[in-house]
């Protein structure tokens, strides 16, 4: 008799306390996020035992949400209804329901692409819908940390590290990325194929629910060049002239992309008075486990030689600042800074009063002086806007370096 296929783990999300508020008093709350991040399974376990359960992946159910949104509605007092992109015209049906009876908690939605995008059903669902986003699994989830980054530094603290992840751990957390399938193969070869799997899903079947998209055929080259500049400045010219698109439908095909949670444009932050400042946004990845597997970086290479290692690590660190972002109370804006003299930050944390929190991320086991420039410059140019700066290292002390400064272990992040 063959063995059983173990069970695999199933992690606590940070965001369920939001989900659960919401559902208490918000007709229609909408879990929106990557396919594969989770949405299902947690959806599943907030959903009441009277909500009927439909998933538009099954073409019944797709076809009778597109022939009659109206009529399957009606037949629905409570629900879930899973990859609700497939048939955006279904939530002007809800609203209809909603607003003939609006009871929280009636309809608890699952998307793999950001609908709050078009104007119309952003507009129909205002003040009807609340929703929250589910990223792909953070550190914090995976170890069991519970302390919110974002909210320390802008209290003033860092979180204290009980065990740093250094070294070849650091690397394998960040080749590893956030899907839960991607973390339940341990052979890093399978890992890679799951990656590639899934990437070529996305782009053959998901991006055509974001409408307007000719040239599937280069949407793979595109997305591999995409990732090449992950980091940098997003010329949509320079971008589009590597795989013949022009600027306009680069810039589209990098929406879909960015539609489909695949990556996220991060803009310029600045104050009015400042001149020297580019304006261009950058590009990063929203997990850097499937930005390894489209440069074809692994551990070997890494070992050998850490200088792409970097950009890879830098994405790492933004996406899980964006999974604190998306569970903490007080939401905030991820930016960059880059003067005109070409000195960064890599991101730029601001508030909604304006105070700002500068992050270097810096893929060696020591700090120097000339790390602390572009920080130095961020806090020169926000003046009593700046509250702190933090290098995020691969070491174990955190340390203060002046100016508001600190060295702290990319560890910090999730707190074990």
């Amino acid at each position: 008799m063959p063995a059983p296929f173990p069970e695999r783990p199933i992690y606590p999300r940070l965001v369920e306390r939001r989900l659960s508020e919401a559902l208490a008093d918000t007709p229609a709350v909408l879990i929106a996020g990557p396919r594969q991040a989770g949405k299902t399974t947690l959806a599943r376990q907030l959903a009441t035992a009277e909500m009927r359960y439909l998933t538009l992946d099954d073409d019944l159910t797709l076809l009778s949400a597109k022939g009659d949104p109206a009529g399957m509605i009606r037949t629905l007092d409570r629900a879930v209804i899973d990859e609700i992109q497939r048939a955006p015209q279904l939530l002007l049906a809800i609203k209809k329901s909603i607003d003939e009876d609006r009871r929280p908690g009636r309809f608890l939605l699952t998307g793999s692409a950001n609908l709050m995008t078009l104007p119309a059903v952003a507009d129909s669902l205002a003040g009807r819908m609340e929703t929250l986003a589910l990223l792909p699994l953070s550190q914090s989830e995976l170890h069991g940390g519970t302390a919110n980054w974002l909210d320390a530094v802008f209290a003033g603290g860092i979180p204290k590290v009980s065990k740093s992840l250094v070294g070849p751990a650091l690397v394998d957390s960040v080749l590893n990325g956030g899907y839960p399938e991607m973390l339940a193969r341990t052979d890093p070869r399978r890992q890679r194929v799951w990656a590639r799997q899934y990437l070529d899903a996305i782009v053959q079947r998901d991006v055509r629910d974001v409408g307007g998209i000719e040239k599937l055929d280069l949407l793979p080259r595109f997305l591999r060049c995409l990732a090449e500049v992950v980091g940098q400045p997003c010329n949509y010219t320079q971008l589009g002239g590597q795989t013949g698109l022009d600027s306009k439908t680069a810039a589209k095909y990098l929406g879909a992309f960015e539609q489909l949670y695949l990556l996220q444009r991060v803009e310029v932050w600045a104050r009015n008075r400042l001149k020297r400042v580019s304006k261009l946004p950058k590009l990063q990845f929203i997990d850097s486990g499937l930005l390894a597997t489209l440069i074809d970086l692994n551990r070997a290479e890494v070992e050998r030689d850490r200088r792409r290692f970097g950009g890879v690590l830098e994405a790492f660190v933004f996406s899980e600042l964006l999974k604190h972002n998306t569970t903490s109370d007080y939401p905030r804006r991820l930016l960059h800074y880059r003067d005109l003299d070409g000195v960064e930050v890599d991101v730029v944390i601001e508030d909604s009063a304006g105070y700002l929190v500068g992050v270097e991320v810096k893929a060696a086991a020591t700090v120097t002086g000339q790390d602390l420039r572009g920080l130095k410059k961020l806090s020169a140019a926000a003046a009593d806007r700046f509250k702190m700066g933090v290098i995020l290292y691969d070491g174990t002390e955190t340390l203060p370096l002046g100016h508001g400064i600190w060295a702290a272990p990319v560890s910090t992040l999730w707190g074990i």
